[in-house]
């Protein structure tokens, strides 16, 4: 059974001919446009109490094979081509959530960004953490016990810190109405020299700190930026197109479930215009957190988001199979095509540019509400 045979999927296609977004759906291999005054955006159906059973009920307008949509690459507005399946919702993303993954960025912390100082690190810090982290509960007693040990070792970091320790690292991934969909050109700061892509499952909460769905999301993520300082963060993060999602949002229904999220497997593949091919793989099953303490961590008393908000999860994936130089690990370069996977969420494809070269970002949440005025939809 193909992914989309089952389960119910909202996502956001533009429509040249409503000079705007539309909210579309799938049915029997169909894309339909969905878009009504009651419901105009992807945040308005997830703030319904069961966006599925709605969404359901809805009965569209055709507008194109799914496959056909799916196909398209480097899309513009003359065509009508999926979005991100995101509108007014804050793009939220928490970090080294896997013990693996936490590993690598000490590295890069220790490496000072630079991949040639890697390779001895890694087998250092790995001799003394190794992967007895990988079942450790975050914020326990065992961990704490860990952080002690490895301050004695001189091996503690601020990753291991949001890594083991209480409080799970939360940050903004993206700017509201800047990711961009499956098929779009995905982002790299042109004066990073060391990067990857990051496989992630992504939540779709409500504005009461309800997840109503999933989708998939590739976190880009600069290690070099990153590794010199966590206060580049934003800068490592945040950049123009630098940011993907999709395809869909599966909503949550009898066919699919947080239980689906924390069992969930992503596959990634890599194909450089050099012949490089580069696999791997993120599994749900290994995270230290529970998805929904991090949405708790995210959304409360504490922080409120009137429109919703989506959040990674985090990876398990960090690549170190070399690329050009040994000991150098793998990097990106412009021409690559990312593909992140999951038999339950589709596929959400992305080629690898500069971000000075990916179409700019120009279409905000000013232009969308003048849009949907335009169309009586408000």
């Amino acid at each position: 059974m193909a992914w989309h045979e089952e389960g119910c999927f909202v996502g956001r296609a533009w429509s040249p001919e409503a000079g705007g977004p539309i909210l579309v759906t799938i049915r029997e291999g169909r894309v339909l446009d969905v878009t009504s005054k009651e419901l105009p955006t992807v945040r308005d159906l997830l703030q319904r109490d069961d966006p599925a059973a709605v969404l359901r009920d809805l009965m569209g307008r055709d507008v194109g094979a799914l496959e056909d949509f799916l196909a398209i690459r480097q899309p513009d507005r003359s065509h009508v081509h999926l979005l991100a399946p995101v509108d007014l919702q804050a793009v939220k993303a928490c970090g080294v959530t896997f013990a693996r993954s936490m590993i690598e960025r000490v590295i890069e912390e220790r490496a000072g960004g630079d991949p040639a100082r890697a390779l001895s690190i890694r087998d250092k810090v790995a001799g003394i953490i190794g992967m007895s982290l990988r079942d450790l509960k975050a914020g326990s007693e065992a961990a704490q016990a860990v952080k002690v040990a490895l301050i004695e070792e001189n091996l503690w970091s601020q990753y291991l810190e949001v890594g083991i320790g209480p409080d799970a690292e939360v940050f903004t991934k993206a700017q509201v109405l800047s990711s961009v969909g499956t098929g779009a050109d995905v982002g790299l700061h042109p004066s990073s020299r060391w990067n990857n892509p990051e496989p992630e499952i992504v939540l779709a909460v409500d504005s009461g700190g309800v997840v109503k769905g999933a989708t998939i999301g590739n976190d880009v993520n600069l290690r070099d930026i990153e590794g010199r300082s966590a206060l580049l963060l934003g800068k490592a993060k945040d950049n123009n197109a630098s940011c993907a999602i999709g395809p869909f949002i599966r909503l949550f229904d009898r066919t699919y479930s947080i239980d689906d999220v924390r069992n969930a497997e992503l596959d990634l593949h890599v194909t450089g215009q050099d012949g490089f091919v580069m696999r791997g793989k993120s599994s749900m099953r290994e995270i230290s957190r529970d998805p929904l303490d991090l949405v708790a961590q995210t959304c409360g008393r504490h922080h409120q988001y009137p429109d919703g908000f989506v959040l990674f999860l985090g990876t398990l994936f960090a690549p170190v199979q070399d690329r050009d130089t040994p000991g150098h690990g793998f990097t990106h370069k412009a021409g690559d095509v990312v593909t992140i996977s999951n038999e339950k969420l589709g596929s959400l494809v992305n080629r690898v540019m500069l971000s000075t070269e990916c179409a700019p970002w120009t279409y905000g949440a000013s232009h969308l509400m003048r849009n949907l005025a335009a169309r009586d939809l408000l």
